[in-house]
């Protein structure tokens, strides 16, 4: 009963197929709008910090401490201020990705090599053209770095966040036929959760290795 047959899962799923595509059309629209939001921000605002070296020390100790309290903590003052539970999680969301990718980006910037700056202020390069068309560059790989951090977490606290008070998403499918004992159900919609991870995943590692191919 608690481990349903391979056929029994697929048979669950092509039954299920309009459900579940429904549920994972806005478990990604919530994670995609709280993620792209928070790089949005993130990365000018780390640029920037990381840039003026006494702000970025300052900051990075400002990021240890908020990047260490787990965002679901705010689900319940979330909820309290915001209107809709998916204003909500995509507040979590943005939060779960903002201190990786703020952080990435200020240790991107801070680590860029002293002769490419130098180089590029012999050239009379301003700073705007500096921030975005050479140190943004040179700090693509450490803004990665936080971006999957951020991209895994993200799909976790969307996940455990549906299960509280979601009306629709993967968690919500996986915590409604849980309730009701339904575990072939359940383990369709763990499997479905694992597979969508594992896509997005991917096309981003893709995105990823397109946006860095000249340090190859």
């Amino acid at each position: 009963m608690l481990f349903p047959a391979p056929g029994k899962v697929i048979h669950q799923f092509a039954e299920d197929k309009g459900k579940i595509l429904i549920n994972i059309k806005s478990s990604v629209g919530i994670v995609l709008q709280g993620f792209l939001l928070a790089i949005i921000v993130a990365i000018p605002l780390g640029l920037f910090i990381g840039w003026n070296a006494r702000l970025g020390n300052a900051a990075s100790y400002i990021t240890k401490f908020f990047s260490s309290i787990p965002p679901i903590v705010y689900i319940p003052y979330g909820i309290a201020l915001l209107p809709t539970f998916r204003s909500v999680s995509v507040f979590v969301i943005f939060l779960a990705t903002f201190w990786p990718v703020f952080a990435g980006t200020m240790s991107g910037v801070l680590g860029v090599d002293k002769k490419v700056i130098d180089s590029a202020k012999v050239l009379n390069v301003s700073k705007p053209e500096m921030l975005f068309s050479v140190i943004l560059p040179a700090s693509l790989q450490q803004i990665f770095l936080g971006c999957n951090q951020g991209l895994s977490v993200s799909f976790i606290l969307l996940t455990s966040a549906e299960m509280i008070g979601a009306r629709d998403g993967m968690g919500y499918y996986v915590k409604y036929y849980s309730d009701f004992g339904d575990y072939t159900r359940t383990i369709t919609g763990l499997l479905v959760i694992g597979f969508v991870v594992i896509a997005v995943t991917f096309l981003f590692n893709k995105l990823q290795s397109y946006l860095l191919r000249w340090k190859r």
